[in-house]
């Protein structure tokens, strides 16, 4: 499985969040401690928005592994964003090539996830077929993943992103358990259009891959005044990330089972189930 994290909020150096944590992505990708592998080294990928811009993301993504990329460095520590993916990626099966690497991309839409569709070769070209044939031909690489993006694209992700997220679910399982598999789906999921972020939790199973958000900033500002990169960001800044990036008490919570989040809102979390497509 993979390691990712999105952010949400004050513009900040990619460099803050992808390095400098205790346990930082970066150092996920090589010592994973709630992942099912713990080394990620197939490939990464960055995705992020303009401060100024909020149309199309900007997405660099490559095959090595992220912790020796002197490019995925360079980008950091020069990089600015208020809403930004990263992600690195062990491989379910698929190949090892740029076109498989998350974040996937989109018009103004990014995606990226952890886990996977069970017996996906089985399900692959039904769950293909239904993919909106305006849409096809920009699936480039031969992930599940991909193809759930555009599954949800194709149910409505421009009109309603939590609904079209559960009839692109709803759909890979009512197909799944036509094909005879038992758990068909189990998924991390972050989608942003440049303005919002959404993040869900959901397994057929309900023994999701690990997902955890950041406490709202003004509660961690009390529980910890000495973060000195705390002081500069507002208060709807968060991060939801598949696993903590440090020890800190009282900064991560997990998101339950079957649950999604999005920033900005006032709720920490809502109820996700999958529907009719």
């Amino acid at each position: 499985m993979c390691r990712w994290l999105a952010y949400y909020g004050t513009p900040v150096l990619l460099d803050d969040v992808l390095y400098r944590p205790e346990h930082s992505l970066i150092d996920q990708s090589l010592h994973s401690k709630l992942g099912v592998e713990t080394t990620n080294g197939d490939g990464f990928g960055v995705g992020w928005y303009s401060p100024d811009d909020h149309g199309e993301p900007a997405v660099v993504r490559d095959i090595g592994p992220a912790w020796n990329n002197r490019n995925l460095r360079e980008i950091a520590a020069h990089v600015r964003s208020p809403l930004f993916f990263a992600h690195v990626r062990a491989s379910t099966g698929t190949a090892v090539q740029q076109t498989n690497c998350h974040p996937f991309r989109h018009g103004r839409w990014m995606w990226m996830h952890n886990g996977a569709i069970t017996d996906f070769h089985r399900l692959r070209r039904d769950l293909c077929m239904a993919v909106d044939p305006a849409l096809f031909a920009s699936i480039e690489g031969s992930t599940d993943s991909e193809v759930m993006f555009y599954l949800a694209v194709t149910f409505g992700l421009d009109q309603d992103v939590p609904g079209a997220v559960a009839r692109m679910a709803g759909f890979v399982e009512r197909l799944g358990k036509e094909h005879g598999v038992e758990h068909p789906l189990q998924m991390t999921i972050a989608v942003s259009d440049g303005e919002r972020l959404w993040a869900f939790r959901y397994s057929s199973q309900r023994r999701s891959r690990s997902l955890f958000y950041s406490t709202r900033i003004n509660q961690v500002r009390e529980l910890h005044p000495d973060l000195a990169f705390l002081r500069g960001v507002t208060d709807s800044t968060r991060l939801v990330v598949s696993e903590p990036l440090g020890d800190l008490p009282g900064v991560w919570n997990e998101l339950p089972e079957s649950t999604y989040v999005v920033c900005p809102s006032e709720e920490d979390h809502l109820p996700f189930w999958p529907e009719p497509a």
